[in-house]
C-alpha cells in the first residue's frame, strides 16, 4: 500500500470511531485536533496533529501551540511532546493516530502531574482607584452653558414663579379662512 492509501484508510477509520465526539476535530484530511480531558478541567490539553506526505512511514507533526494550551507551562508541554514522540517511534510504519489519542487519554494524569497553571498578569484596581476614575468622568460631564441673551429670553417667557405660561409651545392650528364651508352665502 502507498502512503496515501494508508492515510485514506486511517482517515476513514478515525471518522467512524470519533464521529460525534466533541474531543476530536478534523481540520483537514491531514490535520486533526484532539482534546485530552474535559473542557473545564485545568489539566486538559489540546493536541494538534498533521500528517506529512509520507505518513505513516514518517512521524506526524505534533504540537501544543493551540490557544487552549496557553495556561500550560513550557516544561509540561515539552514533557507531553517527548512522551508522545516515544509512542510515535514505537508505532512508526503503522496507523497510529487512534493509539496516540487513547494513550494520551489514559496517561493524562501522569503527563500533567507536575502541571502548574501559568498565570497571566492582571491589573487589579483598588476601590480608591475606582473612585478617582469615577470622579474624573463626573468632571467631564458639564451642563451646556447658556448665553446672556438665551437666559433673558427664558426669563421673559416665565412668570414670577419661574414657570412657563400655559400654551407657550402650542401651534396655531386654526387659521381664518382655513375652512371654506363657513363662507358660503346663505340663500333664502
Amino acid at each position: 500500500m502507498t502512503a496515501n492509501e494508508d492515510q485514506e484508510m486511517e482517515l476513514e477509520a478515525l471518522r467512524s470511531i470519533y464521529e460525534g465526539d466533541e474531543c476530536f476535530k478534523e481540520i483537514s484530511p491531514v490535520s486533526f485536533q484532539f482534546r485530552i480531558g474535559e473542557r473545564e478541567d485545568t489539566k486538559a490539553f489540546l493536541l494538534d496533529f498533521s500528517w506529512p506526505e509520507t505518513y505513516p512511514e514518517t512521524s506526524p507533526q505534533i504540537t501544543l501551540d493551540a490557544f487552549f494550551n496557553n495556561r500550560i507551562s513550557a516544561e509540561t508541554k515539552q514533557l507531553i511532546l517527548s512522551k508522545l514522540e516515544e509512542q510515535v517511534e514505537a508505532n512508526l510504519g503503522t496507523a497510529m493516530m487512534y493509539t496516540l489519542f487513547e494513550w494520551a487519554k489514559e496517561n493524562q494524569e501522569s503527563l500533567m502531574e507536575n502541571h502548574k497553571p501559568v498565570v497571566t498578569a492582571v491589573t487589579l484596581l483598588t476601590s480608591s482607584d475606582m473612585t478617582t476614575t469615577a470622579s474624573t468622568t463626573k468632571k467631564k460631564e458639564r451642563k451646556e452653558q447658556l448665553t446672556k441673551a438665551q437666559k433673558r429670553r427664558i426669563v421673559s417667557k416665565t412668570d414670577n414663579k419661574g414657570e412657563l405660561p400655559r400654551g407657550w409651545n402650542w401651534v396655531d392650528v386654526i387659521k381664518v379662512g382655513a375652512f371654506p364651508l363657513f363662507h358660503h352665502k346663505m340663500e333664502l
